[in-house]
């Protein structure tokens, strides 16, 4: 049976059911809460900035035209380069290093010293010292290239000779040290695959312990919304399949019935008052024992 429901009575049913409504919300809206900070992985991002640049001779203006067209060629590298950076070639090397990193050199090597004679032979006088390294203070990670070619990844403005390395993993200095080294290893390895020099990194990346998702808010608010539309459903579907006849507009709008008068609730002691009554006494008569006398 198909039933209308007008705005008074829609609202009659949401200010039934109001505390209801709210609780479904308040309830997922906790839940979501819940699975963002308990159940979902946190995950930080941080990106480092190159720059693909070729060295001309500003000074000539007969150069600019040559100059825009090879800045114009170094745009459409980049689109090349992002291919580059997340090949194979490229990883492999990042993965290595963030495993096995390089060491750091404490003392170049110096050469053997020697001094003439007066005889004209060589007499040794300082010897050769090797050069001095020691082990990086970086955090050696185990990451390998096919979940580094996930978290990775690419952008640049429209027309811009900068494009930056964006990466996003479960720890604040692990997505800063895989963006820096695969910046550094992308600088060395392009030499190699194009012969070209032209790429600079202008900012490194740096460790930050701000969120990128799960993003909290945005999830409880998603929640509260999907509790309220749960408990209006509630609230209307258990008005509208509830079939008892509660008063005597169901009656006359919806089967159509003709109302004909209304039964007042008689109380107990009204009802006591009534069987009290001697049989024949009403308002406006005698007694009936003097009507047997007249007659």
């Amino acid at each position: 049976m198909e039933q209308n429901i007008s705005l008074l009575q829609a609202w009659g049913i949401i200010r039934k059911h109001l505390v209801a409504i709210f609780l479904w919300a308040i309830l997922f809206g906790v839940g979501a809460w819940g699975i963002a900070t308990f159940v979902m992985t946190p995950k930080y991002s941080a990106d480092t900035q190159l720059l693909v640049s070729r060295k001309s001779d500003t000074n000539s203006a007969s150069n600019n035209g040559a100059q825009f067209q090879d800045q114009q060629a170094d745009v459409q590298m980049i689109t090349t380069y992002k291919d580059i950076i997340t090949n194979q070639v490229v990883l492999d090397h990042v993965s290595h290093e963030l495993k096995y990193p390089s060491r750091v050199l404490v003392k170049k090597a110096t050469p053997a010293r020697y001094e003439t004679t007066l005889a004209g032979g060589k007499v040794l006088v300082e010897k050769a010292q090797p050069a001095v390294t020691r082990a990086s203070n970086e955090e050696t990670y185990d990451v390998s290239s096919a979940q580094l070619k996930n978290s990775i990844k690419i952008s640049n403005q429209q027309n811009s000779q900068v494009f930056a390395i964006t990466v996003t993993s479960g720890q604040p200095k692990e997505a800063a040290r895989i963006a820096n080294v695969t910046a550094q290893v992308f600088k060395t390895q392009i030499k190699k695959i194009m012969s070209v020099n032209n790429v600079t990194i202008v900012s490194k990346a740096v460790a930050s312990d701000q969120k990128v998702s799960p993003r909290t808010t945005l999830l409880v608010l998603l929640g509260i919304i999907i509790g309220l539309i749960l408990g209006l459903s509630y609230a209307f579907i258990r008005e509208l399949t509830d079939t008892t006849i509660k008063d005597e507009t169901v009656l006359s709008e919806t089967l159509k019935l003709t109302n004909l008068g209304h039964i007042t609730r008689i109380s107990g002691t009204n009802k006591l008052a009534a069987h009290s009554k001697p049989v024949g006494e009403s308002e406006g008569n005698s007694n009936p024992r003097h009507l047997s006398n007249r007659v």
